[in-house]
């Protein structure tokens, strides 16, 4: 397999901190190597001197000839006088993009609620995300490099994600914090540490398991060096304090063994904090609607939270999830119903929005504002400054100003201060934003431990199953439903939901695109068919042939829609018959493969009467 890229002894540094040492490595073709490690251990920095954008220090990059090279910035570069077209689609209309299936198949997952001809300017940070990334995928590279793509997608446009990057034959170089991701997507797992980049054959799972084994062999190691070194010791503390004869070589040896004691990696430690008793009577939502704007999120809905509950919550983007826990908090009040919390419940609620933390404030200074010294469940008394190096302030980090910090280190910061208040509730909406898989690890062991209840928004689909015991799910019923498969259940539900739409809403791209081409050439107001009889071919032969022909393909594609829904509706039918649900399955595959084709042939059919 031939290589695409190289680095041979490369080195970079900024300022006096070195974040590559003499690291030699390459991608080959069709590779799909994922990239993990601290924040801060020189991810990026890796990503850009791959890519050209950062020249190293000392080493070389060498690159083959022509190579295309695609990058996902953790920023964009969409410019904001374009519309969503021309950044995304290169200015193409409707019926020229919704011909090929690929493109359609990103437009509508990536692009979902965002208009075509809106201007890039007044998009949100996540649909500038979403657009940066779609216009990256339609492209034609050799390399596809990517830089946390799953931020700002749900569980659903991640799993899609996935698969897309497994079928496509470019290779590709991702930096993310998403486990399950990098399980679903990566051959190979190469981890960023103290200016080193070591490479481990598979995804996260296997990149788990084989580190472990590392540390296992190294343990073994120390453990020969240990007992080596405490027997030299031993020999040179042997007989009379005046015998000055022992040789020197063994003096050496001793010193050296001694001194070649590795610092520890990780500082990063967590406490089981006592956490306040909690009754049986947690949190209740009893018969509840709740209404944004002109979106009702739940109808008639009651869900009940008790002690010690562990749950996830998902859905689409949009779907309320963010809204609930703000129900559950209390900071929303619904339009009807109630939401009772029990006498004992001590609730925290983790946002999204990090301006809840004063940015002219100092580390240390404020978490002491908040509690000087805390005590774990085995009585054990940590002060502010211990807790703060244990989630890794240290230094100068500690007096650091809160606005200076980055955001992962906000996040932190952000999670300290509000486990110190020692809650018996915690609801968190997307907590694993900005933090690496390192910190990722330690909330997951701090979460182990912790007796309370907990609900987790997270698009992060293995921190949702790791920490939570049961799913539940808004699918834009009105209600929350509980899901006994969890993730999978959910995906499976949705995919079914959308093969009922999927044909009108294709369709409607197909007719929108036929009927903006025929209204370009029509007199104002006329419909397409009276603006295609005022056209000089009007009357041919070739024209009529394809005026039927767009009847018979609508005709065909009502009746395919009718057929789908009759097999979705068999599949929630049948959820439990697998066999079963394989037959729908193939019978769906085939009635899409069909669909497709006609698209083709009726967008074939509408050029003519253009």
């Amino acid at each position: 397999m031939p290589n695409l890229l190289n680095l041979e002894r490369v080195s970079k540094s900024y300022g006096v901190r070195p974040l590559l040492t003499d690291v030699s490595l390459g991608i080959g073709a069709g590779e799909r190597i994922g990239i993990v490690g601290r924040n801060g251990d020189g991810k990026t920095t890796l990503l850009e001197v791959m890519t050209g954008l950062e020249e190293p220090d000392t080493g070389r990059v060498s690159r083959q000839r022509g190579l295309l090279v695609g990058y996902l910035h953790q920023g964009d570069e969409l410019l904001d006088t374009h519309t969503v077209r021309e950044a995304v689609l290169g200015g193409r209309s409707d019926h020229e993009w919704a011909a090929d299936s690929r493109t359609r198949e990103v437009v509508e997952v990536l692009l979902a609620g965002v208009t075509l001809d809106r201007s890039v300017a007044g998009l949100s940070g996540g649909e500038r995300r979403r657009c940066s990334l779609a216009a990256l995928l339609l492209g034609e590279h050799d390399l596809v490099v990517l830089d946390e793509p799953t931020n700002h997608l749900d569980v659903e446009a991640v799993a899609w994600l996935a698969a897309h990057l497994v079928q496509r034959s470019s290779a590709m170089v991702v930096v993310t914090h998403d486990r399950w991701f990098l399980d679903e997507v990566c051959q190979w797992t190469w981890e960023v540490h103290d200016g080193q980049v070591d490479a481990y054959e598979g995804g996260y799972a296997s990149f788990v398991l084989a580190k472990a084994e590392r540390s296992r062999q190294a343990a073994a190691a120390e453990t020969r060096r240990s007992n080596l070194a405490r027997k030299e010791l031993a020999w040179l503390r042997r007989g009379p304090p005046a015998r000055t004869s022992k040789p020197k070589f063994r003096i050496d040896a001793a010193n050296a063994l001694i001194e070649d004691v590795p610092p520890p990696r990780d500082r990063l430690e967590l406490q089981r904090f006592a956490t306040q008793r909690l009754g049986k009577d947690v949190v209740d939502l009893e018969d509840v609607d709740l209404v944004r704007g002109e979106r009702r999120l739940l109808h008639h809905a009651t869900w009940r939270l008790g002690p010690g509950d562990r749950v996830g919550i998902v859905g689409v983007n949009g779907a309320g999830k963010t809204s609930v826990l703000s129900l559950l908090s209390g900071a929303l009040a619904p339009a009807s119903g109630k939401v009772k919390h029990g006498r004992t419940v001590a609730l925290q609620h983790l946002t999204q929005q990090l301006d809840d933390l004063d940015p002219d404030g100092r580390v240390l200074p404020t978490l002491e504002s908040i509690r000087r010294v805390s005590k774990t469940l085995d009585g054990v008394e940590l002060t502010a400054t211990s807790l703060l190096e244990r989630f890794g302030f240290t230094g100068d980090k500690l007096t650091t100003r809160i606005g200076d910090l980055s955001g992962g280190e906000r996040r932190r910061f952000q999670l300290l201060r509000l486990l110190l208040t020692e809650p018996n509730v915690l609801l968190l909406d997307e907590p694993t934003n900005d933090l690496d898989i390192d910190t990722l690890n330690v909330l997951e062991d701090f979460l182990d431990g912790w007796p309370g209840t907990l609900v987790v928004v997270s698009h992060d689909r293995y921190f949702l199953e790791r920490v939570t015991d049961s799913v539940w799910a808004l699918l834009g019923d009105g209600q929350i439903a509980m899901l006994p498969r969890g993730v999978d259940e959910y995906l499976e539900r949705r995919t079914a939901a959308l093969a009922v739409s999927t044909t009108p809403t294709t369709s409607e791209a197909a007719a929108t695109a036929a009927t903006a081409a025929a209204a370009a050439a029509s007199p104002a107001g006329a419909p397409p068919a009276a603006a295609s009889s005022t056209r000089a071919k009007a009357g041919s032969a070739e024209e009529r042939a394809a005026r039927k022909a767009v009847a018979r393909i609508e005709k065909r594609l009502a009746r395919i829609a009718e057929q789908e829904a009759a097999l979705n509706a068999q599949v929630v039918e049948h959820a439990q018959d697998y066999a079963r649900l394989a037959d729908l399955g193939a019978e769906l595959a085939v009635l899409a493969d069909e669909r497709d084709e006609l698209e083709l042939e009726w967008l074939e059919a509408a050029e003519v009467l253009e």
